[in-house]
């Protein structure tokens, strides 16, 4: 692959999530590969669309 081939490509991963109830209510999420994302929701949905975001905030200071 030349110089500047593969640009604009997506790269998709996949990361396990633990998806907990929390005390206080609402859903707690992390995610063991990246010890650093932590993130909550009132819902599961909600929850887990947040641990994305924050998956994403962090693999752009990874890369």
């Amino acid at each position: 692959m030349g110089h500047g081939e593969g640009v604009g490509m997506t790269v998709s991963r996949s990361y396990a999530v633990v998806l907990e109830p929390s005390s206080a209510g609402g859903f707690v999420v992390t995610v063991p590969a990246l010890a650093e994302v932590g993130t909550q929701g009132e819902t599961a949905e909600e929850a887990l669309e947040m641990a994305r975001d924050a998956i994403a905030l962090a693999l752009q200071h990874i890369e």
